[in-house]
């Protein structure tokens, strides 16, 4: 029974590897490259639809849309302001990711300008209205890797 789960485990692997390679690739080219049945892929992908893909998205070059400029921006306020904060940030028109993290800070934020001052400005509004107590801002000059994870079926036989 464990081989039949550890089989079952592979192939949902397999085909959430090739949807977060490119989600538009048909299910018989799919087919084709895991040598699953295209009604096996079709069937697994409706049930992993209801609980394990929480959204098909679209991965942009900000910058192609003159977005140029990226930092992440570690935060830390007064306790009794980390909701205000998480609040603030997740309805910010420039913050892209939002995370809640732990240690000597509370929010990591990824922000997504067109130039520097953006960032700047995003700072100091953010400072005047909150208690800043730390913070920390890494400008991202190259991004060498992004949604690598389960994204290579190559790499599933490592898991």
């Amino acid at each position: 029974m464990s081989q039949k789960r550890d089989a079952l485990q592979k192939r949902d692997l397999l085909i959430v590897c090739n949807l977060r390679q490119n989600a538009r690739e048909t299910l018989t080219r799919m087919s084709r490259k895991t040598n699953i049945p295209i009604s096996t892929i079709y069937d697994r992908l409706k049930h992993h639809e209801r609980d394990l893909i929480t959204r098909h998205t679209s991965l942009i070059d900000f910058a192609k849309l003159g977005y140029s400029t990226r930092a992440i921006v570690l935060l830390s306020v007064a306790r009794e302001q980390r909701d205000a904060l998480r609040d603030y940030l997740a309805t910010h028109h420039s913050v892209n990711t939002l995370i809640k993290i732990n240690d000597e800070y509370d929010y990591l934020a990824e922000l997504i300008c067109k130039q520097i001052r953006d960032i700047e400005e995003f700072m100091e509004r953010t400072e005047e209205r909150f208690r800043v107590k730390r913070k920390k801002v890494y400008y991202v000059t190259d991004e060498v890797k992004r949604e690598g994870f389960l994204s290579d079926p190559k790499l599933v036989s490592m898991l």
